[in-house]
C-alpha cells in the first residue's frame, strides 16, 4: 500500500504459456520479473506515496483475456486510481535488444513512462530502441480504458537486423529469441544477464512513478 492513498502503479505479467512449449521466456522471465520486486518491496517494507499492485495474467496467448476481464471489472473511479501499467512480456531473450515501449502513441502519461525508461537506461549507457504499443500483449486492454502504459521487452521471432547487432551485441540475421513458441523455450532460453537489467529498470521505474 501506498502512504497517501493516492492511486496505484500496476506490474503485470502473464502466466500462460502456447500449447507447444514451456513459457520459460514467454513469459516466465516477465512473471519471475514482476514476482522478484513484489519480494524484494516487502523485504525492504517499501512505501511509496502510491500503492504498487502486481498482477500475474492468465489466457494472454489465447487473446489477452485475463487482462481484459480484470480491466472490464473496474469501476471508472478504479480506473482512475491506476496511475501507470506497465507490461513485461519476455524480458530475457538470449539474443536481445532492450525495447522500451513507445508512450506517444498512448494515452496521457505513457510518455513519461518512456522516458523514465530511456532516462534509466542512459545512466547506465545502456541503449534502448523503441517499440510500438501497438502489439498485441496485455497493455492494450488498459491503453484502450485511457490508462497509462509503458513497459519493456526484449524480442520475439523478428530477425535481428545488423545495426541492432551493433547496438547490442549479439547475432544478426538471427531471432532475437529463436525458441519463441517452440519447445525449447526453457530455462536455458533465458539470458540471466539481460533478464536482471530489465528488472531492475522496471523496480527503479516503478518506484518513481509511485513517488
Amino acid at each position: 500500500p501506498g502512504r497517501t492513498g493516492g492511486g496505484a502503479v500496476l506490474l503485470g505479467a502473464h502466466l500462460d504459456s502456447v500449447a507447444n512449449g514451456p513459457g520459460i521466456n514467454d513469459n516466465g522471465s516477465g512473471s519471475a520479473l514482476v514476482l522478484e520486486i513484489a519480494r524484494q518491496a516487502r523485504r525492504l517494507g517499501v512505501r511509496p506515496a502510491r500503492g504498487l499492485r502486481f498482477a500475474f495474467w492468465g489466457a494472454e496467448e489465447l487473446g489477452l483475456f485475463g487482462s481484459s476481464a480484470y480491466v472490464q471489472s473496474l469501476s471508472r473511479a478504479e480506473r482512475e486510481r491506476l496511475t501507470a501499467v506497465l507490461n513485461f512480456d519476455m524480458v530475457g531473450s538470449r539474443n536481445f535488444a532492450r525495447f522500451v515501449y513507445g508512450g506517444d502513441s498512448g494515452p496521457p502519461g505513457s510518455a513519461r513512462i518512456e522516458q523514465l525508461f530511456r532516462a534509466y537506461f542512459a545512466t547506465r549507457r545502456q541503449p534502448t530502441e523503441e517499440i510500438s504499443l501497438q502489439g498485441a500483449s496485455d497493455h492494450a486492454p488498459f491503453a484502450r480504458a485511457g490508462i497509462p502504459v509503458g513497459g519493456l521487452f526484449t524480442g520475439a521471432d523478428a530477425v535481428k537486423s545488423p545495426n541492432a547487432a551493433r547496438r547490442f551485441g549479439g547475432f544478426a540475421g538471427r531471432p532475437y529469441d529463436a525458441c519463441y513458441h517452440q519447445p525449447c523455450d526453457t530455462l536455458a532460453n533465458v539470458n540471466v544477464a539481460v533478464l536482471g537489467q530489465m528488472a531492475d529498470a522496471a523496480a527503479v521505474v516503478a518506484l518513481r512513478l509511485a513517488g
